[in-house]
């Protein structure tokens, strides 16, 4: 992959695909493609033909997806029939067109539910997946299968990078549809805020005009200047990735690693996605703590233990990418004060606009990496299923 190689990255918005474009950007490379939904849907095979025929990329990175969470488990037919036109669209576009290498992204989802951790590649097919997440597992589940089947029938060099939780900058912090961790992340932020009396950046967060509308919204997600409620137990355990952690391995694979690395030419090849992970998980009452230091907010917390907890720990076993030479370096706390600081600074509460996303996107490697020391690192050599505002890459 050349600086001026024609680089797509479909879902440029999202928590994965926006820092794709930092990262990239920052190391150089300066013909990267991207499109709105507005400009493109990518469940339309007509538009991503025509997409693809005049634009001819020669790199894919296939960032878009509609997400799953808690939030919107209920949105199982959306998850299906999206997230595989969206895959099958682009990765056969990508084969008719010769894209000389495509990435697409995978989940912890895909995995049996009773599968031992550390997960392993190879447990793919051990067993029945997570009921909440079938529809999803299943979906991504088929890119990988997709991927795999060009790469053997067509000589094509497409590979799946499978991840749990993704987290960093740009992350979606509307509750509706918000991963764990930002989620955790605002509502320790109101909670701070009514702590202290904040009432107008309160409202601002919102989207309100009133205290008192303001108090009903953080009552109705048990938020309070005394306490901050988290559904379940706490005793779940997840592991997180950092977006620019994801960038970089992203980037690492697409340079360093073929389709042919990941096989020996036996008689069945299968099972030949790459896990990226940090190989560290937390039960989410530390992941809380966490965060509650980081914000200052000094109330207690509440565990909801009427509200299930997922039956599935996840952890990944990332031996394999360890193996062929990448290594995660952001852990946890940095990353959660990367995500705060952008969220103070550009993000909110609510949705960015074109503008407020353009200025997000110029300030967020420099405030927020560069204060980490890790800026070297990334510069190295190497709630409506209609609505795909929030398209990016989410794992469980």
């Amino acid at each position: 992959m050349q600086k001026d190689s024609k680089i797509y990255i479909a879902g440029h918005r999202g928590t994965a695909g926006s820092a794709l474009v930092e990262v990239l950007e920052q190391r150089g490379f300066k013909n990267l493609i991207t499109r709105t939904h507005q400009e493109l849907d990518l469940s339309n095979q007509e538009a991503v033909e025509e997409f693809f025929k005049q634009e001819k990329p020669e790199y894919v990175f296939l960032c878009a997806v509609l997400p799953c969470g808690a939030a919107n488990v209920a949105q199982r037919a959306d998850f299906l029939y999206v997230n595989t036109m969206i895959q099958n669209n682009i990765i056969h576009s990508s084969y008719l067109n010769g894209v000389k290498k495509l990435i697409c992204y995978g989940s912890g989802y895909m995995y049996p539910e009773n599968a031992k951790n550390p997960l392993k590649e190879e447990y793919l097919f051990d067993g029945g997946l997570e009921w909440g997440a079938t529809s999803f597992g299943v979906a991504k589940i088929a890119g990988v299968l997709l991927c795999e089947s060009y790469n053997l029938q067509y000589d094509t060099n497409f590979l799946c990078l499978s991840l749990n939780n993704l987290y960093g900058t740009r992350a979606n912090f509307d509750f509706a549809k918000s991963r764990v961790l930002p989620a955790l992340l605002r509502k320790f932020h109101l909670a701070r805020l009514l702590e202290l009396g904040e009432q107008k950046a309160l409202c601002e967060d919102i989207g309100v005009k009133s205290l008192q509308e303001a108090e009903v919204f953080c009552q109705k997600f048990g938020i309070s200047k005394e306490s901050v409620e988290i559904w379940g137990s706490g005793k779940v355990r997840r592991e997180f990735l950092h977006s620019f952690d994801l960038a970089d391995a992203s980037i690492f694979v697409m340079e360093n690693v073929d389709f042919k690395d990941l096989h020996k030419g036996e008689k069945f090849v299968k099972n030949t996605h790459i896990n990226v992970g940090t190989g560290v998980d937390y039960m989410i009452k530390e992941v809380a703590l966490m965060i509650k230091e980081i914000v200052g907010f000094k109330g207690e917390l509440r565990f909801n233990t009427e509200k299930p907890d997922s039956t599935m720990d996840r952890l990944m076993d990332i031996s394999r990418i360890q193996s062929l030479g990448w290594q995660p370096k952001i852990n946890l706390r940095q990353g959660i004060t990367m995500m705060y600081e952008w969220y103070q600074e550009c993000g909110g509460g609510g949705l960015l606009d074109d503008k407020s996303f353009a200025l997000a996107r110029v300030g967020t490697t420099k405030a927020c990496i560069t204060r980490f020391g890790i800026a070297n690192v990334c510069a190295r050599d190497s709630t409506n299923a209609h609505n795909y505002r929030a398209l990016e890459v989410c794992c469980a």
